[in-house]
């Protein structure tokens, strides 16, 4: 659990990382600045920080910003209904690099290291290394995990809806939705 301060100097961290990367976020987008360290305590190592612009029925459209070596746990999207097959999302590298894992064959030299006690829970290991201008698009349910360089990073992201709390997460200790005291 996050303490308010806290949750308010990674908000503004977040936006230093913005502005390095050229990107405009207006006062009330400001206050809407997600933080999230995904229940374990530890956001300098995992966690993410989250601008949604819109999240309709139909489309999402976010900014992720992530300190640096900081990463985002792996998981999926899965199906929500019959008619709702999972998250489809396409993230575009805007400022400093990231490192994706998806399933495929292992990279023989990871650039990133899950943090230190949790390794167990990361499984998939095909490496797509996104620089500024790169992107990559994972089909619902793909199995993933992420984790920026040593300068952190910036990423848009674009998908179908997006339904966090319906994640399904490697790490059984993981919780998405963030709690500040």
């Amino acid at each position: 659990m996050l303490t308010r301060r806290e949750f308010v100097a990674a908000q503004e961290r977040a936006l230093t990382f913005f502005r390095k990367a050229g990107i405009v976020v207006t006062e009330e987008e400001k206050t809407r600045i997600e933080v999230a360290d995904f229940g374990l305590g530890d956001l300098a190592n995992t966690g993410l920080e989250i601008l949604t612009y819109v999240n309709s029925e139909r489309c999402c459209a976010k900014e992720l910003v992530l300190f640096p070596r900081q990463t985002c746990p792996e998981h999926r999207h899965p199906a929500i209904s019959p008619s709702n097959p999972g998250k489809e999302e396409t993230f575009r590298c805007r400022w400093g690099e990231v490192y994706l894992y998806v399933p495929g064959e292992p990279a023989a030299a990871p650039m990133a290291k899950p943090p230190a006690g949790r390794e167990s829970a990361y499984t998939v290991w095909h490496e797509i290394i996104l620089r500024q201008g790169n992107q990559y698009t994972l089909a619902p349910n793909t199995l993933h995990w992420f984790q920026a360089g040593d300068m952190g990073a910036v990423v848009s992201e674009f998908s179908t809806r997006s339904v966090d709390e319906a994640d399904v997460f490697t790490d059984a200790d993981i919780r998405r939705m963030p709690q500040v005291k």
